[in-house]
C-alpha cells in the first residue's frame, strides 16, 4: 500500500470514527427533543478569538417549545468566569441586576471549568425549565422560565450582544415560543 493510499484511508477512518462520536454525543438532546432537529450554528468570536462554536436544536416540529443550545468550547475557561459573563448578557437584555446577580452565582456553583474540545449543552423543556449538561453528563436543572428565557435570550433575544451569531443559530426560522416573538 503506498503511502497516500494509506493517508486516505486513515483520513476516511478518522472521519466514521468522528461522525459516530457525534451521533453517541447528540443522544441526550435526540432524546430531550424527541427527535432533534438542526436548526443552526455558528461561532463566537471575541477580540479576534474563537470562543466556541454554538449549535442550536429544535423537536422536528419546529412549533414544539423544546430546544437545545451546544457550546463547543475553543478555549480554557473557568466556570466562575462563564457564569459571570452569564450575569453580565443577562443584564444587558433588561434582566434586573439583583436577579442577574442571583442566577449567576447558582450558574457559579456548578458550571465547570472547560478546555478547547469539551461542550457544555443547556436543554429548555417547559415542565422542567433548563437543564445543564457537560459532555453529555447532566449538571443541574433550573427550573421555570423567566431564568431560561433570560438564559436563552443571550444569543436568541433579538437585542444580544451577538446579533451575527443569532441569525446563524435561527437561520431562516423563528425563534422557539418562550421568545413569543413575532415571525414572519
Amino acid at each position: 500500500m503506498t503511502a497516500p493510499s494509506l493517508l486516505i484511508r486513515l483520513c476516511v477512518i478518522a472521519c466514521l470514527l468522528s461522525g459516530s462520536a457525534s451521533a453517541r454525543e447528540l443522544t441526550y438532546i435526540d432524546e430531550a427533543l424527541n427527535p432533534a432537529k438542526l436548526q443552526g450554528s455558528g461561532k463566537l468570536t471575541w477580540w479576534g478569538f474563537h470562543v466556541y462554536d454554538a449549535t442550536f436544536y429544535r423537536g422536528a416540529n419546529l412549533n414544539s417549545p423544546e430546544f437545545a443550545l451546544d457550546l463547543r468550547y475553543q478555549r480554557s475557561l473557568n466556570g466562575n468566569a462563564i457564569a459571570n459573563r452569564t450575569s453580565d448578557e443577562m443584564k444587558k437584555l433588561g434582566v434586573p441586576e439583583a436577579q442577574a446577580q442571583n442566577w449567576g452565582k447558582q450558574l457559579a456553583t456548578f458550571l465547570p471549568n472547560v478546555e478547547p474540545g469539551q461542550n457544555i449543552t443547556a436543554i429548555y423543556t417547559p415542565k422542567q425549565g433548563t437543564t445543564f449538561y457537560f459532555e453529555g453528563k447532566p449538571l443541574a436543572q433550573i427550573p421555570g422560565s423567566d431564568f431560561s428565557k433570560a438564559f436563552f435570550g443571550i444569543w436568541l433575544d433579538p437585542k444580544t450582544s451577538a446579533p451575527k451569531l443569532r441569525e446563524q443559530l435561527l437561520g431562516q426560522n423563528c425563534p422557539p415560543p418562550l421568545f413569543q416573538e413575532a415571525c414572519n
